[in-house]
């Protein structure tokens, strides 16, 4: 009896999960991958609650605490410096959680799925031809191929969505602000805090290494913005932080150099149902929360879910693919909702609404052991 086939486009972190508990239950997969090599800019992620739950599962939590970052807090600083407020991270992680670079976690997850599936590196998908019984794709380098499934982990601008959804456009909407990372040679801030200066509508920090900068500002939509045009992120970045003081231009002098940089807009990914047919969207392809970390959690999870629910799914994939989506979304919603104040928070748009965040960092102690004890127990 042949093993059902699954192609899934996307090697970061979704992918190569997908891809081990998929071969697990028996799946021939298949993981096409752009890049050729991987991007070590990007924001530190979290694993959390299920996440833990599956890297444990799956033998890689030695390997994440190894690369975990060791980040203890995140301070606030005027333009010379000084102190203005702090928040222990440490008071809202329970035992067992983990931040570390994207870069990391996308390396030792792709480690651990290696041996379990075929990867097409440096290739892409270029179109797909679905029928009820399978999916024939088109590949830039690779041969065309059938599978049974596609399952697209391919990130906010993914190709699995416009091909089998329909334009970017149509689901994807701007959150009024822009992010960029970067990393720093050597240490890029003293202690083991993240180090962020703000102005109105304005956010730049630094972290230990491996951190590197951070940037983050509020604006609309930029005409013609195109998320894989490095020099025009150099533009606009040094555009919107021209007025910055603090280690603002030290940072843009970095940035003009920079080979390695991430940018992108702050967007959401509002989608009425992730899967059509025999094609499925997983992590942020499918609902995207692309600003605070816990991304890689939820793709994780979702991951998880989702191959459990193709193993148990006989010969339907639709009533397995709207069971995972049915689960999933208990854990994506949530995180939907708290995109507005979250930035406000990290970015208010107000010289007093700067005030008013650092005055309420000194109740942070009691605000954080709240959050933690109304966290629920997510299940898996």
């Amino acid at each position: 009896m042949n093993r059902p086939s699954v192609l899934i486009s996307g090697a970061g972190v979704g992918g190569p999960t997908l891809a081990y508990w998929l071969a697990r239950h028996g799946f021939g997969v298949t993981v096409v991958e752009r890049a050729g090599t991987p991007r070590s800019a990007g924001n530190p992620v979290d694993v959390r609650g299920p996440a833990v739950r599956v890297a444990e599962q799956m033998g890689v939590l030695p390997r994440l605490r190894e690369a975990a970052t060791g980040t203890t807090g995140l301070r606030f600083v005027d333009a010379a410096g000084r102190h203005t407020g702090r928040m222990d991270m440490r008071a809202i992680q329970r035992a067992g959680e983990f931040e570390l670079p994207r870069g990391d976690l996308a390396s030792i997850l792709f480690e651990a799925s290696r041996d379990h599936a075929e990867f097409l590196i440096d290739d892409s998908v270029t179109a797909l031809d679905q029928d009820p019984h399978g999916v024939e794709v088109t590949f830039e380098r690779a041969e065309p191929r059938r599978f049974d499934l596609v399952v697209g982990a391919d990130g906010l601008h993914s190709v699995t969505r416009r091909l089998a959804f329909g334009a970017e456009g149509r689901f994807v909407r701007h959150r009024g602000m822009y992010v960029a990372t970067m990393p720093l040679a050597g240490r890029a801030g003293p202690g083991s805090d993240v180090i962020m200066h703000n102005t109105p509508g304005k956010a730049v920090a630094v972290g230990p290494r491996p951190h590197g900068a951070f940037f983050l500002y509020r604006g609309p939509a930029e005409p013609g913005f195109d998320h894989r045009d490095t020099e025009q992120h150099k533009r606009l970045l040094t555009k919107a932080f021209a007025d910055v003081s603090w280690r603002a231009p030290e940072l843009l002098r970095h940035v003009r150099a920079a080979e390695d940089l991430y940018f992108d807009a702050v967007s959401q990914v509002d989608l009425p149902r992730w899967w059509d047919g025999r094609v499925a969207l997983l992590g942020d392809a499918a609902s995207c929360v692309s600003l605070f970390g816990n991304g890689s959690t939820l793709a994780m999870a979702g991951a998880f879910t989702l191959a459990r629910e193709l193993a148990d799914g006989g010969d339907d994939p639709r009533a397995a693919f709207a069971r995972y989506e049915t689960a999933h979304r208990r854990l994506t919603d949530p995180g939907v909702r708290n995109i507005r104040p979250a930035s406000g928070f990290l970015v208010p748009a107000t010289r007093h609404g700067i005030l008013a965040r650092n005055a309420a960092t000194r109740l942070w102690p009691v605000v954080a052991v709240a959050a933690r004890l109304r966290r629920p127990h997510e299940p898996l």
